[in-house]
Protein backbone atom coordinates (compact mmCIF):
# COMPACT_ATOMS: atom_id res chain seq x y z
CA UNK A 1 0.00 0.00 0.00
CA UNK A 2 1.60 3.74 -0.72
CA UNK A 3 1.80 6.59 1.14
CA UNK A 4 -1.00 8.37 -0.52
CA UNK A 5 -3.50 5.59 -0.27
CA UNK A 6 -2.40 4.84 3.40
CA UNK A 7 -3.53 8.72 4.36
CA UNK A 8 -6.78 8.36 2.29
CA UNK A 9 -7.93 6.12 4.63
CA UNK A 10 -6.54 7.45 7.68
CA UNK A 11 -8.45 10.32 6.51
CA UNK A 12 -11.75 8.16 5.87
CA UNK A 13 -11.28 6.73 9.22
CA UNK A 14 -11.25 10.18 11.18
CA UNK A 15 -14.03 11.17 9.40
CA UNK A 16 -16.34 8.01 10.01
CA UNK A 17 -15.03 8.11 13.78
CA UNK A 18 -16.27 12.41 14.17
CA UNK A 19 -19.25 11.58 12.33
CA UNK A 20 -20.11 8.52 14.85
CA UNK A 21 -19.16 10.53 17.76
CA UNK A 22 -21.75 13.63 16.31
CA UNK A 23 -24.47 11.17 16.08
CA UNK A 24 -24.06 9.94 19.48
CA UNK A 25 -23.91 13.31 20.99
CA UNK A 26 -26.28 14.10 19.35
CA UNK A 27 -28.18 11.13 20.58
CA UNK A 28 -27.75 12.27 24.54
CA UNK A 29 -28.35 15.65 23.73
CA UNK A 30 -31.85 14.42 22.17
CA UNK A 31 -32.64 12.25 25.43
CA UNK A 32 -31.84 14.80 28.01
CA UNK A 33 -33.91 16.68 25.52
CA UNK A 34 -36.60 14.56 25.86
CA UNK A 35 -36.58 13.68 29.35
CA UNK A 36 -36.29 17.43 30.08
CA UNK A 37 -39.22 18.26 28.00
CA UNK A 38 -41.27 15.45 29.56
CA UNK A 39 -40.23 16.25 33.27
CA UNK A 40 -40.37 20.21 33.02
CA UNK A 41 -43.05 20.51 30.42
CA UNK A 42 -45.39 17.02 29.19
CA UNK A 43 -46.18 16.60 32.74
CA UNK A 44 -47.42 19.96 33.09
CA UNK A 45 -49.85 19.80 30.24
CA UNK A 46 -53.93 18.84 30.07
CA UNK A 47 -52.89 15.96 27.98
CA UNK A 48 -51.05 14.55 30.29
CA UNK A 49 -53.32 14.67 33.05
CA UNK A 50 -55.81 13.19 30.85
CA UNK A 51 -54.02 10.45 30.53
CA UNK A 52 -52.84 10.01 33.90
CA UNK A 53 -56.72 10.51 34.88
CA UNK A 54 -57.73 7.47 32.61
CA UNK A 55 -55.05 5.42 33.63
CA UNK A 56 -55.81 6.16 37.80
CA UNK A 57 -59.33 4.67 36.76
CA UNK A 58 -58.15 1.73 35.15
CA UNK A 59 -55.71 0.60 37.53
CA UNK A 60 -57.78 1.66 40.07
CA UNK A 61 -55.61 4.37 42.15
CA UNK A 62 -57.30 6.95 44.09
CA UNK A 63 -55.22 9.18 45.05
CA UNK A 64 -53.88 9.40 41.37
CA UNK A 65 -57.66 9.98 40.72
CA UNK A 66 -57.68 12.74 43.68
CA UNK A 67 -55.03 13.93 42.37
CA UNK A 68 -55.84 14.65 38.60
CA UNK A 69 -59.80 16.18 39.59
CA UNK A 70 -60.47 18.82 41.60
CA UNK A 71 -63.15 16.61 43.90
CA UNK A 72 -64.45 19.58 46.32
CA UNK A 73 -65.14 21.78 42.98
CA UNK A 74 -66.17 18.81 40.50
CA UNK A 75 -68.95 17.75 43.22
CA UNK A 76 -70.01 21.33 44.30
CA UNK A 77 -70.49 22.45 40.63
CA UNK A 78 -72.39 18.79 39.42
CA UNK A 79 -74.66 18.77 42.76
CA UNK A 80 -75.77 22.41 41.89
CA UNK A 81 -76.60 21.08 38.28
CA UNK A 82 -78.00 18.02 39.21
CA UNK A 83 -80.61 19.54 42.27
CA UNK A 84 -81.55 21.90 39.27
CA UNK A 85 -82.58 18.82 36.71
CA UNK A 86 -84.91 17.20 40.01
CA UNK A 87 -86.38 20.12 40.12
CA UNK A 88 -87.44 20.73 36.43
CA UNK A 89 -89.13 17.45 36.16
CA UNK A 90 -91.09 17.71 39.31
CA UNK A 91 -94.77 18.51 38.63
CA UNK A 92 -95.79 17.83 42.31
CA UNK A 93 -94.26 20.89 43.86
CA UNK A 94 -95.92 24.09 44.51
CA UNK A 95 -93.82 27.13 43.36
CA UNK A 96 -93.98 28.03 47.26
CA UNK A 97 -93.01 24.46 48.06
CA UNK A 98 -90.29 24.03 45.84
CA UNK A 99 -88.80 27.60 47.16
CA UNK A 100 -88.76 25.64 50.32
CA UNK A 101 -87.18 22.60 49.12
CA UNK A 102 -84.31 24.12 47.25
CA UNK A 103 -83.35 25.67 50.53
CA UNK A 104 -83.40 22.50 51.58
CA UNK A 105 -80.75 21.17 49.16
CA UNK A 106 -78.79 23.91 49.65
CA UNK A 107 -78.52 23.20 53.06
CA UNK A 108 -77.69 19.39 52.91
CA UNK A 109 -75.47 20.38 49.96
CA UNK A 110 -72.39 19.96 52.36
CA UNK A 111 -73.56 16.03 53.38
CA UNK A 112 -74.49 15.32 49.69
CA UNK A 113 -71.48 16.17 47.46
CA UNK A 114 -69.57 14.28 49.90
CA UNK A 115 -71.58 11.29 49.32
CA UNK A 116 -70.94 11.39 45.33
CA UNK A 117 -67.42 12.08 45.96
CA UNK A 118 -67.02 9.00 48.05
CA UNK A 119 -69.28 6.70 46.04
CA UNK A 120 -67.20 8.18 43.37
CA UNK A 121 -63.79 6.94 45.04
CA UNK A 122 -65.22 3.92 46.04
CA UNK A 123 -66.39 2.95 42.67
CA UNK A 124 -62.51 3.65 41.46
CA UNK A 125 -61.12 1.64 44.09
CA UNK A 126 -63.60 -1.40 43.88
CA UNK A 127 -64.41 -1.48 40.46
CA UNK A 128 -68.39 -1.11 41.29
CA UNK A 129 -70.53 1.56 42.44
CA UNK A 130 -72.18 1.05 46.14
CA UNK A 131 -73.57 3.88 48.56
CA UNK A 132 -71.82 5.50 51.19
CA UNK A 133 -71.84 3.85 54.76
CA UNK A 134 -72.64 4.57 57.86
CA UNK A 135 -74.25 8.30 57.27
CA UNK A 136 -78.30 8.61 57.78
CA UNK A 137 -78.47 12.00 55.57
CA UNK A 138 -77.17 10.35 52.55
CA UNK A 139 -79.93 7.11 52.73
CA UNK A 140 -82.68 9.45 53.44
CA UNK A 141 -83.45 8.12 56.54
CA UNK A 142 -84.04 11.35 58.51
CA UNK A 143 -84.26 14.04 55.98
CA UNK A 144 -86.17 12.82 53.07
CA UNK A 145 -83.50 12.39 50.95
CA UNK A 146 -83.03 8.84 49.15
CA UNK A 147 -79.17 8.75 48.21
CA UNK A 148 -79.58 5.81 45.49
CA UNK A 149 -81.88 7.41 43.42
CA UNK A 150 -80.06 10.83 43.99
CA UNK A 151 -76.93 9.02 42.50
CA UNK A 152 -79.11 7.15 39.57
CA UNK A 153 -80.28 10.64 38.51
CA UNK A 154 -77.11 11.73 38.28
CA UNK A 155 -76.14 9.35 35.38
CA UNK A 156 -72.69 8.30 36.96
CA UNK A 157 -73.85 4.76 37.13
CA UNK A 158 -74.81 4.36 33.90
CA UNK A 159 -72.25 6.89 31.45
CA UNK A 160 -69.26 4.73 29.41
CA UNK A 161 -65.83 6.64 28.87
CA UNK A 162 -65.61 6.51 24.79
CA UNK A 163 -62.14 8.50 23.95
CA UNK A 164 -60.39 11.66 24.41
CA UNK A 165 -61.20 14.47 21.89
CA UNK A 166 -59.76 17.72 21.70
CA UNK A 167 -58.16 20.13 23.94
CA UNK A 168 -58.35 24.09 23.78
CA UNK A 169 -55.76 26.24 25.84
CA UNK A 170 -56.73 29.62 27.53
CA UNK A 171 -53.99 30.18 29.52
CA UNK A 172 -54.20 28.97 32.82
CA UNK A 173 -57.15 27.52 32.09
CA UNK A 174 -58.36 24.64 29.25
CA UNK A 175 -61.39 22.56 28.07
CA UNK A 176 -61.17 18.96 27.37
CA UNK A 177 -63.67 17.38 24.92
CA UNK A 178 -64.29 14.05 26.38
CA UNK A 179 -66.89 11.46 24.57
CA UNK A 180 -69.11 9.37 26.11
CA UNK A 181 -72.06 6.85 26.41
CA UNK A 182 -75.12 6.78 28.31
CA UNK A 183 -75.78 2.97 28.58
CA UNK A 184 -79.80 2.68 28.66
CA UNK A 185 -80.27 4.63 25.89
CA UNK A 186 -76.99 4.23 23.93
CA UNK A 187 -76.87 8.34 23.53
CA UNK A 188 -73.52 9.71 22.62
CA UNK A 189 -72.57 13.04 24.42
CA UNK A 190 -69.61 15.20 24.85
CA UNK A 191 -68.72 16.24 27.44
CA UNK A 192 -66.71 19.30 27.85
CA UNK A 193 -63.86 19.15 30.93
CA UNK A 194 -62.87 22.73 32.31
CA UNK A 195 -59.29 21.87 33.80
CA UNK A 196 -56.72 24.34 36.08
CA UNK A 197 -53.50 24.87 37.27
CA UNK A 198 -52.91 23.64 40.08
CA UNK A 199 -50.71 25.35 43.23
CA UNK A 200 -47.63 22.95 42.06
CA UNK A 201 -48.24 23.65 37.91
CA UNK A 202 -49.61 20.03 37.47
CA UNK A 203 -53.65 20.03 35.92
CA UNK A 204 -56.88 19.17 37.30
CA UNK A 205 -60.14 18.82 36.23
CA UNK A 206 -62.25 21.20 38.07
CA UNK A 207 -65.84 20.88 36.77
CA UNK A 208 -68.25 19.60 33.84
CA UNK A 209 -69.18 23.06 31.70
CA UNK A 210 -71.93 21.01 30.40
CA UNK A 211 -73.07 18.70 32.65
CA UNK A 212 -76.79 20.52 33.21
CA UNK A 213 -76.88 20.15 29.11
CA UNK A 214 -76.31 16.03 29.16
CA UNK A 215 -78.88 15.43 31.84
CA UNK A 216 -81.33 17.89 30.18
CA UNK A 217 -80.53 15.67 27.29
CA UNK A 218 -80.63 11.86 28.91
CA UNK A 219 -83.52 13.06 30.93
CA UNK A 220 -86.64 13.00 28.85
CA UNK A 221 -85.13 10.28 27.03
CA UNK A 222 -85.72 7.88 30.18
CA UNK A 223 -88.88 9.68 31.46
CA UNK A 224 -90.46 8.74 27.85
CA UNK A 225 -89.53 4.98 27.97
CA UNK A 226 -90.47 5.19 31.74
CA UNK A 227 -93.92 5.88 30.60
CA UNK A 228 -94.21 3.61 28.21
CA UNK A 229 -93.23 0.73 30.85
CA UNK A 230 -95.58 1.82 32.97
CA UNK A 231 -98.45 1.73 30.69
CA UNK A 232 -97.45 -1.58 29.37
CA UNK A 233 -97.45 -2.79 33.01
CA UNK A 234 -100.40 -0.87 34.78
CA UNK A 235 -102.83 -3.73 34.05
CA UNK A 236 -100.43 -6.19 35.88
CA UNK A 237 -99.62 -3.94 38.35
CA UNK A 238 -103.72 -3.40 38.82
CA UNK A 239 -104.85 -6.58 38.84
CA UNK A 240 -102.65 -8.25 41.72
CA UNK A 241 -102.83 -4.71 43.68
CA UNK A 242 -106.09 -6.02 43.91
CA UNK A 243 -105.09 -9.67 45.16
CA UNK A 244 -102.56 -8.52 47.57
CA UNK A 245 -105.19 -6.11 49.24
CA UNK A 246 -107.62 -9.31 49.60
CA UNK A 247 -104.74 -10.47 51.06
CA UNK A 248 -103.87 -7.88 53.24
CA UNK A 249 -107.08 -7.95 54.48
CA UNK A 250 -107.09 -11.64 55.48
CA UNK A 251 -103.59 -11.18 57.27
CA UNK A 252 -105.39 -8.30 59.56
CA UNK A 253 -108.07 -10.90 60.32
CA UNK A 254 -105.27 -13.86 61.44
CA UNK A 255 -103.01 -11.37 63.19
CA UNK A 256 -105.83 -9.96 65.30
CA UNK A 257 -105.13 -10.73 69.07
CA UNK A 258 -106.11 -9.30 72.22
CA UNK A 259 -103.38 -10.57 73.74
CA UNK A 260 -100.55 -9.15 71.77
CA UNK A 261 -99.48 -12.85 70.94
CA UNK A 262 -100.28 -15.39 68.68
CA UNK A 263 -101.51 -18.34 69.01
CA UNK A 264 -99.90 -21.50 68.20
CA UNK A 265 -102.86 -22.01 65.22
CA UNK A 266 -103.09 -18.12 64.20
CA UNK A 267 -99.22 -18.74 63.32
CA UNK A 268 -99.96 -21.88 61.49
CA UNK A 269 -102.90 -20.24 59.47
CA UNK A 270 -100.83 -17.29 58.75
CA UNK A 271 -97.69 -19.04 57.44
CA UNK A 272 -99.82 -21.02 55.22
CA UNK A 273 -101.55 -18.24 53.61
CA UNK A 274 -98.02 -16.95 52.93
CA UNK A 275 -96.67 -19.66 51.63
CA UNK A 276 -99.01 -21.28 49.90
CA UNK A 277 -100.73 -18.06 48.08
CA UNK A 278 -99.02 -14.60 48.98
CA UNK A 279 -95.29 -15.92 47.83
CA UNK A 280 -96.58 -17.77 44.80
CA UNK A 281 -98.82 -14.50 43.78
CA UNK A 282 -95.68 -12.28 44.43
CA UNK A 283 -93.32 -14.47 42.03
CA UNK A 284 -96.23 -15.07 39.08
CA UNK A 285 -96.90 -10.75 39.68
CA UNK A 286 -93.25 -10.51 38.53
CA UNK A 287 -93.13 -13.17 36.09
CA UNK A 288 -95.53 -11.19 33.78
CA UNK A 289 -93.67 -7.85 34.54
CA UNK A 290 -90.27 -10.07 33.67
CA UNK A 291 -92.46 -10.60 30.11
CA UNK A 292 -92.99 -7.07 29.07
CA UNK A 293 -90.58 -5.98 26.96
CA UNK A 294 -88.51 -3.09 29.06
CA UNK A 295 -87.68 -0.12 27.28
CA UNK A 296 -84.12 1.02 27.62
CA UNK A 297 -84.41 4.05 29.64
CA UNK A 298 -86.86 2.12 31.96
CA UNK A 299 -84.12 -0.69 33.37
CA UNK A 300 -83.96 0.91 36.39
CA UNK A 301 -87.36 1.13 37.03
CA UNK A 302 -87.98 -2.20 36.08
CA UNK A 303 -84.97 -3.46 38.40
CA UNK A 304 -86.04 -1.52 41.98
CA UNK A 305 -89.40 -3.51 40.97
CA UNK A 306 -87.96 -6.77 41.13
CA UNK A 307 -85.57 -6.07 43.68
CA UNK A 308 -88.90 -5.21 45.70
CA UNK A 309 -90.61 -8.64 44.77
CA UNK A 310 -86.92 -10.07 45.82
CA UNK A 311 -86.81 -8.08 49.25
CA UNK A 312 -90.74 -9.28 49.91
CA UNK A 313 -90.23 -12.49 49.69
CA UNK A 314 -87.68 -12.43 51.66
CA UNK A 315 -89.18 -10.52 54.98
CA UNK A 316 -91.85 -13.56 53.96
CA UNK A 317 -90.49 -16.07 53.89
CA UNK A 318 -88.34 -15.35 57.74
CA UNK A 319 -91.71 -14.46 59.03
CA UNK A 320 -93.20 -18.22 57.91
CA UNK A 321 -90.01 -19.30 59.76
CA UNK A 322 -90.77 -16.93 62.41
CA UNK A 323 -94.25 -18.68 62.75
CA UNK A 324 -93.17 -22.14 62.81
CA UNK A 325 -90.01 -21.75 65.22
CA UNK A 326 -92.26 -19.01 67.40
CA UNK A 327 -88.98 -17.09 66.93
CA UNK A 328 -88.74 -13.45 67.62
CA UNK A 329 -85.49 -13.26 66.26
CA UNK A 330 -86.93 -14.06 62.40
CA UNK A 331 -89.79 -12.07 63.46
CA UNK A 332 -87.65 -8.68 63.86
CA UNK A 333 -85.52 -9.68 60.67
CA UNK A 334 -88.41 -9.75 58.82
CA UNK A 335 -89.94 -6.54 60.01
CA UNK A 336 -86.11 -5.14 58.45
CA UNK A 337 -86.77 -6.28 55.30
CA UNK A 338 -90.32 -5.32 55.01
CA UNK A 339 -89.17 -1.54 56.09
CA UNK A 340 -86.37 -2.01 53.29
CA UNK A 341 -89.03 -3.06 50.50
CA UNK A 342 -90.92 -0.24 51.73
CA UNK A 343 -88.47 2.39 51.04
CA UNK A 344 -87.57 0.38 47.67
CA UNK A 345 -91.59 1.13 46.65
CA UNK A 346 -91.53 4.50 47.33
CA UNK A 347 -88.75 4.70 45.04
CA UNK A 348 -90.46 3.37 42.57
CA UNK A 349 -93.17 6.38 42.88
CA UNK A 350 -91.18 8.93 43.36
CA UNK A 351 -89.25 7.41 39.84
CA UNK A 352 -93.28 6.91 38.62
CA UNK A 353 -94.18 10.75 39.91
CA UNK A 354 -91.04 12.09 38.72
CA UNK A 355 -90.48 13.78 42.17
CA UNK A 356 -87.11 15.45 43.64
CA UNK A 357 -87.76 14.94 47.18
CA UNK A 358 -88.76 11.10 48.52
CA UNK A 359 -91.25 12.73 51.45
CA UNK A 360 -91.88 9.38 53.04
CA UNK A 361 -88.64 7.39 53.38
CA UNK A 362 -89.24 4.98 56.46
CA UNK A 363 -86.20 5.72 59.51
CA UNK A 364 -84.82 2.14 58.58
CA UNK A 365 -82.69 0.32 61.65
Amino acid sequence: MDDYTWKRRLRQRRRRQRRHLFLFILLIASVIGMSFWYAFFYTRTPEYALKQLSAAIEERNTEAFKKYVNMDVLSSRAYDDLTVDLFAYDSTLTPKSKVMFEKFYIMIKPQLSMGLENAALTRIESGAWSLPEGTDILKGRQLGIDFERFIERSQVRNTTFVSIGSIEHDGSTATAEVNIMEDYTQTPFTLQLVMEQAEDGHWQVSYIKNYREYLDLIAPLQNRDIASYIDNTQGIVDEYNGIFDEYQSRFRQLTATSSGNLSAAQRKNIAALLENEVIPALKKRQQKLDEVEIPAGAQYLARQRQHSTETTIKAWQHFIKGCRDNSQAEFSTAETLHKQELAIDLRVQDIIRHTAISKNIPNLP
